[in-house]
């Protein structure tokens, strides 16, 4: 872990990306990111390099600056399972950190990544200096929940079809929200995983929306041809 590269700026439009795109850093006085760049860290990690292990002591509170991370978990049969993909803006850690417990997941960087990453005790003493950064803080953790449980219902109540429709949809506005082609994040079997699907129905399922006319497939490129009908399938119109 090398010490931040970022430049201290005293306006809030040059910001690192690690402070301007995360809720609770939005609208930090110059004090407050002055403050926040001194005590930040940042690293680089390869493509399945291991940030940290579930179990780990949590020690700081980290932000991805750019790639994607999967959350993991180890289940009984010894396989992980990826519970959660995190994007530029995210961060994670906030839960072990405030209540020093174990990291309750592995994070593994799932392409090239960038992570922020500030210490719980230098975290936590900025959170009891401002309260107005505390309460930002308050409503992203809320936010945060908030996602979780719409994705436990997503994952337990709907069926394939709409399980599937929702992911494509949350990948396409997370990597290319002005654009019809974009990228999955993670590979067909991950994918599948991640829906509560065999490999076998998620490919009959995307060949199905192919031949529907809803989008393109080659391998991992996808390209949105329909996009209402996709939002129809997922529930959303």
């Amino acid at each position: 872990m090398k010490a931040c590269a970022c430049q201290t700026h005293t306006t809030h439009q040059n910001t690192p990306s690690c402070l301007a795109h995360v809720p609770v850093f939005t609208g930090l006085r110059s004090s407050e990111v002055e403050l926040l760049h001194s005590v930040m860290q940042t690293a680089q990690y390869r493509k399945g390099e291991l940030i940290f292990r579930e179990g780990d002591r949590s020690e700081s509170l980290y932000v991805v600056n750019r790639g994607i991370i999967k959350l993991t978990k180890l289940e009984d049969n010894g396989k992980e399972h990826i519970i959660r993909l995190l994007f530029p803006g995210d961060f994670f850690g906030q839960f072990a950190l405030l209540q020093e417990k174990p990291h309750y997941a592995s994070a593994y960087a799932a392409d090239t990544t960038g992570v922020c990453r500030i210490h719980r005790g230098d975290f936590l003493d900025i959170l009891r200096r401002d309260p107005d950064t505390s309460a930002r803080f308050m409503t992203a953790l809320s936010t945060q929940l908030e996602e979780a449980d719409a994705w436990a219902a997503v994952l337990t109540l709907l069926e394939a079809d709409r399980r599937l429709a929702k992911m494509l949809l949350y990948f396409r506005q997370k990597a290319a929200p002005t654009s019809d082609a974009f990228t999955l994040p993670v590979s067909k079997k991950e994918l599948a995983g991640l829906i509560g699907a065999t490999p076998e129905t998620l490919s009959r399922k995307l060949r199905q929306l192919s031949e529907g006319g809803i989008l393109s497939v080659a391998r991992r490129e996808l390209r949105l041809l329909d996009e209402p009908a996709l939002h129809r399938l997922a529930g959303e119109g």
